[in-house]
């Protein structure tokens, strides 16, 4: 990838807890590092000192945002920075008494993607409320979501699914960790996921395995019943000397009740404070994961296979996508102790056994490379790169039209041939004049008579013919400079096949706004390329978020800007304008486009929609003719 991206990976985790999400977040920024990216990672912390320290050179990005994304002096052995943006938050273990995100972090987090120039915000577990989710909302660069664990727990005790659907929408790209983990998330979200298989790093300092009783290992993490599991099924083992078992655990607690003489011998239970999980792993020749209904993160898995043990694992989606059918461990049912029993003796008394499972696993091991998941991660990040708008258009003619003089234009308004406006032809010529405006592009819906009247009768002013088009079912799209109408119901690609067919601009109104018809996030990326402009701003949408996100969309996939009033009454022509140079045609227009400045009158939504209604609805059908006929009479006479 010869691109040099700026890119910030999300934890929702505090940095200082060794979870799988953050082992992951540090490899890979360290190996995007490595390759020449700038990369800074943010995540909640425990350490006030480091809190301090992120605040502080937030704070100095105000002047030199590039700093952002340089190494931390104060970390020689890190080639990236790590923001600490507070304290943990709910979506952590440590913390789930709280109930909401923190002021003071969801602010940290905002202010340092708004200093930071990026290019990618790749956020892991993005659940709310966490970390990951603020970044989310917050970013202004293209998405990466990851979803590492398969706990469908976290999908189903989120916020409403209408409301996750929508937040998760923000995501210009899905990766999982696992196949189950895909299979689970498009369950309830549906939408494209990669897969893209975790790294692990195999220990340091492995032993021979040829030596000694055949060490038995249970990486329990806090899962006190799969302990109960485990130790149940060495109560069953064969009383002789061949095996020696490890339990490794956070809490490093027996909880499986009182054991024989015997097996207080060969039974250890140990926690980090003993030795570390990769010491374990090194010496060991099966592990086991014996998690039932709540899976963990199954890195343990990934990093035993990586360390050359042979699993016995629960029949759990995840456990068995890693050992495969059999090739490469063994499976027992959740809780059997019995089997996982019969299991494990199989495997002490089979020498050939282990080493043909261990021997399988070989590509497997290879393949949990960190190069190979960065491999993967940068192809992503390519394609949405690709996806920008990049070095498009005329450079040369765009010089030229800059140069020009600039005029007041409204990208979006309505006639009363549209089946939801009033407002006749010859009012909205003479309204637009009497408001400074030198080019509007009139829209109605499914129909461009109202535009091609409005462009035979102009006079002093330049009118686009336009029409804001209701596809099948996937929201409405606006074609500008077009000669022909289009019909309503066909689908987004085909209605804009159509648009492009007549040598017209593809222009995207109000994307976002759940109260009008928007294609969805997903089609519109389906169809980014053959987008010639967005709509970042139309003062008829409630909800001012939803601007936002339209203007967020458009930056970040660098296409250009545009606004319009979306007036259905004549009170409301250029509400909202662009100021831009003068053109002629499509090409000179969209180049002008790129030079463009938005420019916003204050106005009142609820007084233009009350007028629109009383025009439309409330008024008798002869009265809002005879109302027509005077205002026609009134606008003549002032032109």
């Amino acid at each position: 990838m010869p691109e040099r991206l700026a890119i910030a990976q999300v934890t929702p985790f505090a940095w200082e807890t060794p979870h799988e999400v953050n082992r992951a977040v540090a490899r890979c920024a360290e190996e995007l590092a490595r390759r020449g990216h700038r990369v800074v990672v943010i995540a909640p912390s425990t350490s006030n000192a480091l809190v301090r320290e992120s605040r502080r050179a937030i704070h100095a990005a105000r002047e030199r945002p590039e700093a952002l994304l340089e190494a931390d002096p104060a970390r020689p052995d890190a080639p990236y920075r790590v923001l600490g943006v507070g304290e943990v938050l709910p979506f952590s273990p440590a913390r789930r008494r709280r109930a909401s995100l923190p002021i003071d972090v969801a602010r940290t987090i905002e202010q340092a993607l708004a200093r930071a120039p990026l290019d990618i915000v790749h956020v892991h577990e993005p659940f709310a409320p966490s970390a990951a989710s603020a970044a989310l909302r917050h970013s202004r660069a293209l998405n990466v979501g990851s979803f590492h664990a398969p706990t469908e727990r976290l999908l189903t005790t989120q916020l409403a699914r209408r409301v996750v659907e929508l937040f998760l929408g923000r995501l210009d790209a899905r990766v999982a960790s696992y196949a189950a983990t895909r299979d689970l998330l498009q369950r309830w979200f549906p939408g494209d996921c990669r897969v893209i298989a975790p790294g692990a790093d195999a220990p340091a300092g492995a032993v021979s395995r040829s030596d000694g009783p055949v060490e038995i290992a249970l990486i329990a993490d806090e899962d006190r019943p799969a302990v109960r599991t485990f130790v149940r099924a060495l109560r069953r083992m064969p009383a002789d000397g061949t095996w020696h078992a490890t339990v490794w655990s956070r809490r490093a607690t027996q909880t499986a009740g009182p054991l024989r003489a015997d097996l207080r011998e060969r039974i250890a239970f140990v926690g980090p404070d003993d030795c570390d999980e990769g010491a374990l792993l090194a010496r060991a020749d099966v592990v086991v994961r014996a998690s039932g209904g709540v899976v963990p993160a199954p890195g343990g898995l990934v990093r035993a296979l990586a360390a050359g043990c042979v699993p016995v694992v629960a029949r759990v989606p995840v456990y068995e996508e890693l050992v495969g059918d059999g090739q490469h461990g063994l499976v027992f049912e959740p809780g059997d102790a019995d089997t996982l029993a019969a299991q494990l003796a199989r495997l002490v008394a089979d020498e050939g056994l282990r080493t043909r499972l261990r021997d399988a696993a070989g590509p497997l091991r290879e393949a949990f490379s960190w190069s190979r998941v960065v491999d993967e991660l940068e192809q992503v990040y390519s394609g949405l790169i690709a996806k920008r708008h990049d070095g498009r258009g005329d450079r040369a003619l765009r010089a030229r039209v800059a140069k020009r003089r600039r005029i007041d234009v409204d990208l979006h308004m309505h006639t009363d041939h549209s089946y939801d406006c009033a407002t006749p032809v010859e009012v909205l010529l003479a309204s637009a004049k009497a408001r400074g405006l030198g080019a509007i592009a009139v829209t109605d819906h499914n129909e461009i008579s109202g535009a091609l009247e409005a462009q035979a009768k102009a006079s002093g002013i330049k009118v686009i013919v336009g029409e804001e088009v209701k596809t099948a079912d996937q929201g409405e799209v606006i074609g500008l400079f077009l000669s022909e109408l289009i019909p309503k119901g066909l689908t987004l690609q085909q209605t804009i096949a159509e648009i492009k067919r007549q040598g017209g601009i593809v222009y995207v109104p109000h994307p976002f706004d759940r109260m009008h018809a928007v294609p969805d996030y997903e089609h519109l990326t389906a169809v980014l390329d053959d987008v010639d402009a967005i709509e970042v701003f139309n003062p008829r949408v409630a909800i001012h978020e939803f601007n936002e996100e339209a203007a967020r969309f458009a930056a970040k996939y660098r296409i250009p800007a545009g606004a319009g009033s979306d007036a259905h009454v004549a009170q409301g022509l250029g509400s909202v304008r662009i100021r831009m140079p003068d053109f002629d045609g499509p090409e000179e227009f969209m180049e002008a486009l790129r030079e463009a400045d938005i420019v916003r009158t204050p106005a009142s939504l609820l007084y233009v929609q009350a007028l629109k209604f009383l025009q439309t609805r409330a008024v008798p059908r002869g009265a809002r003719a005879a109302s027509r006929e005077r205002r026609v009479r009134r606008a003549a006479r002032k032109s």
